[in-house]
């Protein structure tokens, strides 16, 4: 799927994404996760002047994803950095205002069982598939069905950083835009609808 929507943006030629920077405890590490087992090409590296690190990057298929390595960077805090259980696990997924939630890579949808497969077998831990929908639960774990928008597995990184391989599987229309942007005064509203959540098996 090219276009996700006819929309332009009538403001900024914005030409997709360029790359998003992350921060690593071990660059060595990283470029043997994402060179070596999900295969992405190291396409550039720099060292930081003064001491201060590293910053490399890596293609991802038209854009790219950077690392940060500081020497003296804080370490990883789950639920405030990262969050803390793995989505498509039916855990707490929120990080802090500021954080990087996760990262999410186009892949063809119909080639995630395919994708699963190898990353389990890379002795990777992924979720189950996910089918992001538009039921009232927005999401399933069974067969796809005509709302769903978006099918994906989700799995870490060795610095805990969530990761997705995510395959767009229809355009989306005026419809999809239906719900009004929540703000700071909705907060106990949204945190009144947790607790009366039912509690996942």
């Amino acid at each position: 799927m090219d276009r996700l929507t006819d929309k332009i943006n009538p403001r900024f030629e914005v030409k997709g994404l360029n790359h998003v920077a992350l921060v690593v405890s071990d660059m060595k590490r990283t470029v043997d996760f994402y060179q070596n087992v999900l295969g992405m090409p190291l396409i550039k590296t720099c060292d930081l002047p003064h001491g201060m690190g590293q910053h490399f990057f890596f293609d991802i298929g038209g854009s790219s994803l950077a690392f940060f390595w500081f020497p003296d960077a804080p370490v990883v805090d789950r639920g405030i950095t990262v969050p803390k259980t793995l989505m498509g696990e039916m855990g707490d997924v929120a990080t802090a205002i500021g954080s990087l939630n996760h990262i999410a890579f186009n892949v063809d949808a119909d080639r995630l069982p395919e994708y699963k497969a190898r990353l389990e077998a890379a002795g990777v831990k992924v979720a189950g598939i996910v089918n992001h929908d538009d039921s009232p639960m927005g999401f399933s774990f069974g067969e796809r069905d005509a709302t769903n928008w978006v099918s994906s597995i989700y799995f870490h990184d060795p610095d805990g950083i969530q990761l997705e391989f995510a395959g767009w599987t229809r355009a989306f229309g005026d419809h999809d835009v239906a719900h009004e942007a929540a703000t700071a005064a909705d907060t106990e509203r949204y945190l009144a609808m947790q607790a009366q959540a039912p509690v996942p098996a």
